[in-house]
């Protein structure tokens, strides 16, 4: 079974997170929630999640994929932590998946992946993300980064994950079960 860390900072988008941790789990992939710290974290509109654990207690060899979810000030909270950039450049750098939408690609722009890639983000964020190929798609994938467009495109997005993960049959069941158009 695939394994998906989904770090999670004060201030993150709701649509994004929970579409993310719903479809991949529908699709049997173990997602785990990792807070910045302890206890519950709070949304942009002030939803709270209790974490499945810390991102000090994960290893990044037990993962497969690490996706980041938008939303301000969650980006921001995303970016000034020095533990998730580490863990972006570990996953990159050992060829295992890492993904990011809306504002987060700018936390990929900023752990040094994005150089020269295809990627996409929330509009407001295109200059943030330095030199690559912006792509107005819903999601865009190049080598073994995928980033997404914003809470409008994250289903999308998770059953772009759920492909790469769980197999193209495993994505069209979902889709269909769910009934989302992507």
């Amino acid at each position: 079974m695939a394994k998906v860390l989904l770090p999670l900072a004060d201030g993150f988008e709701e649509i994004e997170a929970i579409s993310i941790i719903d479809i991949l789990r529908r699709a049997s992939i173990d997602v785990v929630v990792a807070g910045l710290h302890d206890g519950y974290i709070e949304s942009a509109r002030g939803v709270k999640v209790i974490p499945d654990t810390t991102i000090d207690k994960v290893n990044a060899d037990e993962f497969d994929m690490i996706v980041l979810p938008g939303g301000q000030p969650g980006t921001d909270n995303l970016n000034k932590d020095e533990r998730v950039k580490k863990l972006i450049q570990d996953f990159y750098n050992k060829g295992k998946l890492t993904g990011a939408i809306c504002a987060a690609p700018y936390v990929l722009a900023s752990a040094g992946i994005l150089q020269g890639k295809k990627a996409t983000s929330y509009p407001t964020y295109r200059e943030k993300l330095g030199d690559v190929n912006y792509l107005e798609e819903a999601v865009v994938e190049d080598s073994n980064v995928l980033t997404s467009r914003g809470p409008g495109t994250a289903a999308c997005f998770a059953l772009k994950i759920v492909e790469k993960l769980a197999g193209k049959e495993k994505a069209e069941q979902i889709q269909q079960a769910t009934l989302f158009k992507c």
